[in-house]
């Protein structure tokens, strides 16, 4: 009977073990701890995995960054990766992190880093590296001048603050612009204000939709014409909200996106698709092929794709047949309370992730920092719509000659790019961020997915009421596995995984099978009793 109990012992102890070292698929990694000092008489390899479209400018620039970098730390050598898109580094990710096999250095969202920490010790915390001596911020023993905490523009810093840590340093931020087609709206006797208000951009798109009698649209006598197309409908669903004051989540993962204010937005996007004077990027394509067609009067995207938007845009996909001429306007996305505008804070931070070797992630470190100096910030900044992330770098000679020279040319310094950085220079302090905790990133796409389901109910001449919100409020909760819907709820993390249903199991099993084991040894005791 020993021997039983031994055996049954050893069954309850093995699948504990398991379940502490086999659920997530790899080995936690000990907490990082900044050395005080770097080993230089050692060689690293950084990875760094950063994204890009088709902007070689862009590739270029990281390329010397590293260049430049290198030639300082000439131990340090940094192997870059190139993703077309954001959501493919979330997923490469991901699916890495179960094998310690993470990159050093990654330029991502805060949204997706809440995921990554589900992975124990995953991402390093950078708190205690902001504030090293020697290789914090500012640190004493950086080879390169690198900004100090309070040099980093304190809104787009606290952008990266969460779970009590700051888990990333900004790289580029960004917000959204309403490019529009003044020529257009001026020529149907409309006079676009400072700051757009969405019944403006409603009414002037409702009219855009008459037709002459040979059933072309009057505004561009074309036989295609979408007024207005948004791009990403997460934002602007997250903005709507932001600027009527209403729920959207909570910091402690409360889901609360699917409320009142939700369903009478969808009302009104179910009214404007219906007439066909509201489209998105997901079932129209991209707003600025037909802004520059003469095709769409309000195109909202990011400011960090202005190069794509205008008549004279430096970048395009249509053909130079298909461009209609036209003065494009750069204006804050639609609001409600144009006293009060409310636009969200986007763009790509870095994050790096935990090493065995704690000299490893501090070489990791000193390059992340590195993209933080006013050369490369700068130099990355001018490429696109976006505002370097430094006070510093914002300052500089450079970069203010780069601002003054707004529409000399249309590549480097074409006026709808430039504009549209000086937007969101203007407009800091308007603008906010979503909370961040695991599930953001799943809450944020369904925002969007309310609207791109909407818009398409009415093109198939659905009946959009209050049982298809009910409905579509079902649907896209339990798609996203957002909890119990319409109520707001805490994200529901979904089902246990198989490997730990089976290990619980088994741990149930061998309490059973012990419980049974003293039961019996408690008759036999009886039994012996009664003999003797």
């Amino acid at each position: 009977m020993k021997r039983l109990l031994s055996f049954l012992l050893i069954l309850m102890l093995v699948p504990g073990m398991l379940l502490l070292s086999g659920c997530h698929g790899s080995r936690s990694l000990p907490d990082f701890v900044p050395p005080e000092q770097f080993d230089e008489s050692r060689s690293y390899t950084v990875t760094f995995w950063a994204k890009n479209d088709t902007n070689r400018t862009q590739t270029r620039i990281y390329e010397q960054a590293i260049a430049d970098f290198q030639a300082l730390y000439p131990n340090i050598t940094v192997n870059l990766r190139l993703y077309t898109d954001y959501s493919k580094i979330y997923n490469d990710v991901i699916t890495n992190i179960s094998t310690n096999t993470t990159p050093n250095v990654c330029i991502t969202y805060p949204d997706h880093i809440a995921t990554y920490l589900t992975g124990s010790g995953t991402v390093v915390p950078l708190d205690e590296l902001f504030d090293h001596p020697d290789y914090g911020l500012g640190g004493a023993a950086l080879r390169f001048s690198s900004p100090r905490e309070g040099d980093v523009v304190p809104q787009f810093l606290a952008e990266c603050a969460f779970a009590d840590h700051h888990y990333a340093i900004p790289f580029m931020r960004s917000t959204e612009a309403c490019y529009v087609n003044k020529t257009f709206v001026e020529a149907m006797g409309y006079t676009l204000p400072e700051i757009l208000t969405w019944d403006f951009v409603w009414e002037v798109s409702e009219a855009a939709m008459a037709k002459d009698s040979q059933g072309n649209f009057r505004v561009n006598g074309q036989k295609v014409m979408i007024p207005f197309i948004y791009k990403s409908t997460d934002n602007m669903m997250i903005q709507m909200l932001r600027q009527k004051g209403a729920d959207y989540s909570t910091p402690e993962g409360d889901i609360l996106l699917f409320n009142d204010t939700t369903r009478e937005l969808l009302h009104t996007v179910a009214e404007h698709a219906a007439t066909g004077a509201f489209s998105t990027f997901k079932i129209s394509s991209y707003p600025g092929n037909f802004l520059n067609a003469g095709q769409c009067l309000f195109a909202v995207d990011s400011t960090a794709g202005a190069t794509w938007m205008g008549s004279k845009a430096p970048l395009m996909d249509i053909s130079a047949d298909r461009v209609v001429d036209f003065e494009t306007a750069v204006l804050p996305i639609p609001q409600f309370d144009p006293q009060n505008p409310r636009m969200i804070s986007q763009g790509p931070s870095i994050c790096i992730f935990n090493k065995a070797d704690p000299q490893e992630v501090l070489a990791s470190w000193l390059f992340a920092q590195y993209l933080l100096t006013d050369g490369v910030q700068t130099a990355y900044a001018e490429t696109e719509g976006y505002v370097p992330v430094t006070r510093s770098a914002q300052d500089s000679q450079a970069y203010r000659d780069y601002l003054s020279r707004c529409g000399e040319d249309d590549l480097e310094h074409y006026d709808v790019k430039i504009r549209a950085s000086r937007l969101l220079l203007d407009h800091v302090g308007d603008t906010f961020v979503t909370p961040v905790f695991n599930g953001s990133a799943s809450l944020r796409d369904a925002a969007g997915q309310l609207i791109e389901n909407t818009a398409k109910s009415v093109r198939r001449k659905e009946t959009v009421d209050d049982g298809y919100m009910d409905e579509l409020f079902r649907d896209v909760s339990s798609l996203y596995r957002l909890g119990s819907g319409s109520t707001g709820a805490r994200k529901d993390l979904g089902p246990l995984p198989g490997t730990a249903v089976f290990l619980l199991a088994a741990l149930a099993a061998v309490w059973i099978l012990l419980l049974i084991w003293w039961i019996l040894e408690r008759i036999r005791a009886r039994k012996r009793e009664k003999g003797s």
